[in-house]
């Protein structure tokens, strides 16, 4: 996994959602039950990260967390 990824799924956790990784690599974010969004295992799409992001943040996740 991705460093950058990897601060992204420990933020994640720590706000209540749920990850996994799914055979073929990909990152799944769930909240309450529900797939909120997937994140691709390798940086080759910059904006694929951000769209996953994107959905991340109307599910309720903060990015980038507040000190």
């Amino acid at each position: 996994m991705h460093k950058d990824l990897k601060k992204i799924v420990k933020a994640l956790e720590a706000q209540g959602f749920e990850t996994a990784v799914t055979r073929r690599g990909h990152l799944l974010v769930i909240r309450d039950g529900r797939v909120v969004t997937t994140f691709s295992g390798t940086p080759g799409d910059g904006r694929s990260w951000k769209n996953a992001l994107s959905y991340a943040k109307r599910a309720g996740f903060d990015w980038p967390p507040r000190r």
